[in-house]
């Protein structure tokens, strides 16, 4: 009982999992720990478009490729650019030495994260992976979003088929009918009518 008690113990010791413990204190070591992961999680599809919610988030609506979400009184605007994701435009980004934080990402997925004071509040415009989340925040909660911002764009994953249909113009182009609803199908002749098809 002993031998297998202390066999269990040592498999246990080297078998264990590894815990990554995230600095939510430090604004870089919150986007240098997430964006470095390859999270394969989602749990919202949009069109042409899928990526996780974070335990907190809420999704509130969507209008075209835009997302509005909220967590603990703040409201995030997830915009997801289909555009340049599916023609693989790069976005240029100078870090601005005045804002109250300001880090240009680079990796295989290119983006930025810029804070900037307006009177009391903090403006984050986080762009990631053809994807950008915008927030009004009080300072006290700028780690809180930049977290669940850097959750949300890490894990944005595209369709390229539904974009590609979506981008094409000859897909939703159909033939037009002129119509007018007070013009009779019905020819009335003096002895027969006769019904147009």
């Amino acid at each position: 009982m002993k031998k297998i008690a202390i066999l269990l113990f040592t498999l246990l010791l080297f078998t264990g999992c590894t815990v990554v413990r995230i600095d939510t204190k430090s604004i870089d070591n919150i986007v240098s720990v997430i964006l470095s992961k390859d999270n394969k999680l989602y749990n919202r599809v949009g069109k042409g478009y899928k990526y996780y919610v974070p335990r907190g988030v809420s999704y509130i609506d969507t209008n075209d490729l835009n997302d509005k979400l909220y967590s603990d009184g703040n409201y995030y605007y997830l915009y997801i650019d289909a555009v340049s994701y599916f023609y693989k435009t790069e976005t240029e980004y100078n870090e601005n030495k005045n804002a109250y934080y300001s880090r240009k990402i680079d990796g295989v997925k290119k983006g930025y994260l810029e804070i900037n004071q307006i009177d009391n509040k903090y403006k984050i415009d986080f762009f990631y992976n053809y994807s950008k989340i915008e927030a009004i925040v009080n300072k006290e909660d700028i780690e809180k979003a930049v977290l669940d911002a850097s959750y949300i764009l890490s894990t944005v994953k595209f369709n390229d088929n539904i974009i590609e249909l979506m981008l094409n113009d000859d897909y939703f182009t159909n033939k037009e009918e002129q119509y007018d609803k007070f013009e009779s199908k019905t020819k009335i002749d003096k002895n027969t009518i006769e019904v147009e098809n």
